[in-house]
């Protein structure tokens, strides 16, 4: 539990402007005004960590980026469809991001890196897997559902991610303890063998 409550703050707080903007959506407030709020709160993350002198994180650039784009195509062109299609783009870009080895470590406990920094390396990977597939489902029902657009892209990405960020934990917390009870905390084994 203790290593939940760890992570959810962090992983929250990065996608607050992305997550505005889906819940927006999702109750129908409109594209112009979910857009704006998710780029006020975008901004104001930002501005945050900027203002405490901490570095900003990968994912809270990417919620600003994504929040600014959304609203910059919706401003000029009053085209849905591109404000459709921009989870697609915004999820391949998560995706590559993703790819990189240790950006989940700033989720963990620093003193629980050592016991299970290779299981956070692989959900990495997992991670990158799920936008990448995020972002094919998306353009599939923003071309070929438009009208059931809304209703996906309010619930899909925040019950997915919730999903696996709720495996994640579960799996590293079962790893970590099996490691512990093993007295592994030197020479861990590698994951196959779990």
């Amino acid at each position: 539990m203790r290593t939940l409550l760890y992570a959810i703050g962090p992983m929250l707080f990065d996608s607050l402007g992305i997550i505005v903007f889906a819940v927006l959506l999702a109750v129908g407030a409109g594209i112009v005004t979910a857009t704006v709020a998710g780029t006020v709160v975008a901004v104001a993350v930002v501005g945050y960590e900027l203002a405490r002198g901490h570095k900003v994180a990968a994912l809270q650039w990417i919620s600003l980026a994504s929040v600014l784009l959304a609203a910059a195509a919706t401003l000029f062109t009053g085209d849905p469809r591109f404000v459709m299609a921009k989870p697609t783009i915004v999820y391949l870009i998560v995706g590559t991001v993703m790819l990189r080895k240790g950006w989940l470590n700033r989720y963990i406990q620093p003193e629980q890196l050592a016991l299970v920094g290779d299981v956070m390396d692989r959900f990495g990977f997992i991670w990158a897997a799920m936008m990448f597939a995020s972002a094919g489902l998306n353009l599939v029902v923003a071309v070929f559902f438009t009208a059931s657009w809304p209703l996906f892209i309010g619930i899909f990405p925040l019950a997915s991610k919730f999903g696996l960020f709720a495996v994640h934990i579960a799996v590293v917390h079962f790893i970590g303890q099996a490691r512990l009870r093993r007295g592994a905390g030197g020479q861990l084994e590698p994951l196959a063998a779990e």
